[in-house]
C-alpha cells in the first residue's frame, strides 16, 4: 500500500503518522499547507515575533520530498488573524474563513490524486472536516479512502452538550459546537459514508459512532503516544496548611467542563489555587468573566511553558465531557503530574483511578469536588502518583503511535 496523507496544518501527531509511513514504506505523499524546514527562508523569518506561528509549521527534513505545498492561502489566513484583520477571518462568508480555507484545501488534495496514482499511490489518509473532495476523487479513482476521526461523532457531541444546556443555561455561549451550520454537518455524514477504514485515538471517540444511523467501515483505536518525559521533576514536600495548586489547560468551554471545575472548587475555597490556561471564545458568557477574576487565568502560553507549569503545580484537572483524545493529560502525565479526568476523554485507556490518576464521572460536580478533598486530605499521594504517570508515559513514546499507526494502515485490504 502507497497512502497519499493530508492535513492542512500538520500538527504533531499528523507528522508522526507521516514518520512512521515513511519508516513503513508505505506513504506515497503528504499534503499540507504549509511547512518549514530548516534554513528555508519561512524558518528565517520565523524568529520575528509576529510571524513566530511559522515554527508550529517546522518539519523534519526527511519529509520534504513527499510534502506538496498549498501556501498561499493559509499564509494570508495566519497574517490576518496575527493582524487583527477579522473582517477577513472571522465572518463566514469571509475569503479567509476556516472552514473555506479547508474547503479550498482539500481541493487542492483532490486534484493531486490522479497524479499521486500514476505515481503509485493507492490510498488516501485523511481527517474529519478535511477530506469530502479527496474521498470523493479517490473512490471514482479506486484509491482506498482512510479516515482519520480526532474527536468524537457530533450527533453524540449534540446530546451531551443539549443536556448542558439545560443544566448550565448561563453557560450556553461557551458551546459554540452547538452551532455548526447544516452545510459542515452534512460533509461530516458524507466523509464517514465514503471511509472504509475508520481510526480514532481513545476509546471514548469509538463509543460516540454507536450513534451513526447507518452502516460504518471498521473502527480502530490507536491511541497517541506521550510526549518525552520530564528529567528534572521534583515534589513540594508541601503541607497540610499550603493551597493545593489545581491546573487547567484548555478551551474555556462547557464542554471541557469548566462550570464544574469552578463550582467545585468555590465548594472546597481557600485550600485549593487554580490556575487556568486558556482562552474564552467570546466575552458573553458572564458566570465565567466572573469565574476568572477569582482565580489566575492565562489566556495564552507558549508550549514550552506550559510544561514548566505542569511540573510547578500539584494536579491537572481536566473534567471533559466531550474529548476525543485530550493531549494536555498526556502532556502532564509526561511531566510527572497526576491527572483528574472523566471516562469521556482518553483517560480510561491510560490512568487507573487511584493509582497513576482520578477517572471522575463526567459533568458531576460533586464527585471532582470528592476528588480534590481526598486529595487534599492525602497529600502525600501527589508525588507517588506523578511517578506512577511519569512511568505509564514512559512506556508509549509517540514513536509507538507511529509504528502501530503504519502497521494497521499497512494490513488494510
Amino acid at each position: 500500500m502507497k497512502v497519499v496523507l493530508s492535513q492542512l496544518t500538520g500538527n504533531a501527531n499528523v507528522k508522526a503518522a507521516a514518520h512512521g509511513f515513511i519508516k513503513a514504506d508505505v506513504l506515497a505523499a503528504y499534503y499540507v499547507s504549509l511547512s518549514v524546514f530548516p534554513g528555508s527562508f519561512l524558518d528565517k523569518i520565523s524568529a520575528l515575533g509576529p510571524l513566530s506561528e511559522f515554527k508550529r509549521r517546522q518539519h523534519d527534513p526527511v519529509l520534504k520530498p513527499y510534502t506538496r505545498n498549498w501556501p498561499w492561502v493559509e499564509l494570508a489566513r495566519i497574517i490576518a488573524t496575527k493582524a487583527g484583520f477579522q473582517s477577513l477571518t472571522v465572518p463566514q462568508t469571509a475569503p479567509l474563513y476556516m472552514h473555506r480555507v479547508v474547503e479550498k484545501f482539500d481541493q487542492f488534495v483532490a486534484s493531486g490524486l490522479r497524479s499521486e496514482l500514476k505515481k503509485g499511490a493507492t490510498a488516501v489518509y485523511g481527517y474529519e472536516d478535511t477530506v469530502l473532495s479527496t474521498f470523493r476523487e479517490a473512490k471514482r479513482l479506486n484509491l482506498t479512502r482512510l479516515y482519520d476521526l480526532p474527536i468524537g461523532y457530533w450527533r453524540a457531541a449534540h446530546a451531551i452538550l443539549d443536556l448542558e444546556r439545560e443544566r448550565w443555561p448561563e453557560w450556553i455561549p461557551t458551546l459554540t459546537g452547538l452551532k455548526d451550520s447544516e452545510s459542515k454537518l452534512a460533509r461530516k455524514e458524507e466523509e464517514l459514508q465514503l471511509a472504509q477504514h475508520i481510526f480514532v485515538a481513545s476509546n471514548f471517540t469509538k463509543s460516540t459512532l454507536k450513534e451513526y444511523p447507518g452502516q460504518l467501515a471498521p473502527v480502530e483505536v490507536i491511541p497517541y503516544g506521550f510526549p518525552p518525559i520530564a528529567k528534572d521533576r521534583t515534589y513540594s514536600s508541601g503541607g497540610a496548611n499550603k493551597p493545593l495548586k489545581l491546573l487547567f489547560v484548555g478551551g474555556l468551554s462547557q464542554r471541557k467542563g469548566i462550570a464544574n471545575l469552578f463550582a467545585a472548587v468555590d465548594n472546597i475555597g481557600h485550600h485549593v489555587e487554580l490556575t487556568v490556561v486558556g482562552s474564552k471564545k467570546n466575552d458573553e458568557c458572564v458566570p465565567l468573566n466572573n469565574a476568572l477574576k477569582k482565580h489566575r487565568w492565562i489566556p495564552s502560553l507558549p508550549h514550552q511553558r506550559i510544561l514548566e507549569l505542569m511540573r510547578e503545580n500539584d494536579v491537572l484537572v481536566f473534567p471533559s465531557l466531550f474529548e476525543g483524545f485530550g493531549l494536555v493529560i498526556t502532556e502532564a502525565m509526561s511531566q510527572g503530574m497526576p491527572v483528574i479526568t472523566t471516562d469521556r476523554t482518553i483517560g480510561p485507556n491510560f490512568i487507573e483511578s487511584g493509582k497513576n490518576g482520578w477517572l471522575v464521572e463526567a459533568g458531576s460536580t460533586q464527585t471532582l469536588q470528592e476528588t480534590i478533598e481526598q486529595i487534599l486530605n492525602q497529600r502525600d499521594i501527589i508525588a507517588d502518583m506523578g511517578k506512577a504517570a511519569m512511568a505509564t508515559a514512559g512506556k508509549r513514546p509517540m514513536e509507538i503511535y507511529s509504528y502501530e499507526l503504519a502497521k494497521a494502515v499497512s494490513l488494510v485490504k
